[in-house]
């Protein structure tokens, strides 16, 4: 069954997927920091969703759901709107190059996603082993 995205949850699922996968888990075995992914309006998606995840050393220890980005601090903010989101989940797009050509804004050490590019990379994989419908028509 198709989970909607974005939703509370779609990063469960991928929390799941990520803490499945022998390759994520050795592509970020030194990974220190969680993630606020802000998915931004377009389509029909009219509102702003906060999805957090907490990511340490190649495990995905909770993911849910923000009520708003003031809810949570995190080392890493990802922003974009709904419709690049989809690109990265549907592997259109990776997210490094989506960074370099700003359809994705980074807030957080620049350097430190340069030197995880390979968890990066396992992170998208999961995204598109999730069984995903979305909720912004975009």
């Amino acid at each position: 069954m198709a989970i909607p995205f974005p939703s509370d949850e779609w990063i469960k699922a991928l929390c799941a997927e990520l803490n499945a996968s022998a390759s994520y888990r050795e592509a970020a075995k030194t990974w220190e920091g969680d993630f606020i992914f802000v998915v931004e309006p377009a389509g029909n998606l009219k509102e702003t969703v906060y999805l957090y995840m907490d990511l340490w050393h190649g495990e995905c220890r909770g993911a849910y759901q923000l009520a708003s980005v003031d809810e949570r601090d995190a080392a890493f903010r990802m922003s974009a709107p709904a419709n690049t989101w989809r690109e990265v989940i549907e592997a259109r797009l990776d997210p490094l190059k989506g960074l370099m050509v700003r359809k994705l804004k980074l807030k957080g050490n620049m350097s430190m996603i340069m030197r995880s590019v390979k968890a990066a990379q396992e992170l998208v994989k999961c995204c598109t082993q999730v069984d995903t419908t979305f909720t912004a028509d975009c």
